[in-house]
């Protein structure tokens, strides 16, 4: 790997579609709802869902916690998976009750990601979005996208060890790990999504092409 290529894809892709300003969310619980909901389905779906949810005034923490467990699966139904994901929405609002979101956010990152990923339902890429996106702190997060992109360019590797590479060449900046991450979402459903390799602005990165 050639020294300073991830900044040079962030580069490209920034110069490609411009700022992307995510997570679309009132506030930081919301996007904890959004992280969970999103897994395994597309954002419109999730949308729909958050709709629901702020229309029956459950995006609050006590709210939800004590929210019935019928009426969530109906309203995230449109999310697929919705009685899995009803009860793990219902079990971290609880978390977040009975711990206080703002105590939660407020611990050192690997603490917080670490007690993020104890819970029912978290994975890597959903714990590191809500560090991220929620708790505003600087945790790379790789999805599909980012690990099929880099094998594109002839970056491999397992989650944490993309994370870590990432993380090693960018500076630590929230805001820069925010955009890169949105960058990437967005480019790979306009180019990879739709095998639009041979218009892929990132094939001089690799010697080797597609």
């Amino acid at each position: 790997m050639e020294n300073g290529t991830f900044c040079r894809v962030y580069d490209l892709l920034l110069d490609e579609l411009g700022p992307q300003y995510w997570w679309p969310a009132d506030t930081a619980f919301e996007v904890v709802i959004g992280a969970l909901l999103t897994q395994q389905t597309k954002w419109t779906n999730v949308e729909k869902a958050i709709i629901g949810l702020k229309g029956n005034n459950l995006l609050e923490v006590q709210a939800l916690a004590d929210a019935d467990i019928e009426l969530l699966e109906e309203l995230v139904k449109c999310c697929g998976f919705y009685r899995q994901k009803a009860s793990r929405l219902k079990e971290i609002a609880t978390f977040f009750a009975q711990q206080g979101i703002e105590n939660v956010f407020s611990m050192p990152v690997e603490e917080l990601r670490k007690i993020m990923l104890s819970l029912k339902g978290i994975g890597n890429e959903t714990a590191d979005s809500i560090v991220l996106y929620a708790a505003n702190k600087p945790k790379f997060v790789i999805d599909a996208y980012t690990t099929r992109m880099m094998k594109c360019i002839g970056i491999q590797g397992n989650y944490m060890q993309l994370q870590r590479m990432f993380e090693a060449e960018l500076p630590e900046d929230i805001e820069i790990y925010k955009e890169y991450h949105a960058l990437i979402v967005e480019y790979s459903k306009v180019y990879c999504g739709r095998n639009r390799c041979d218009e892929c602005i990132l094939k001089e990165l690799n010697e080797n092409g597609h």
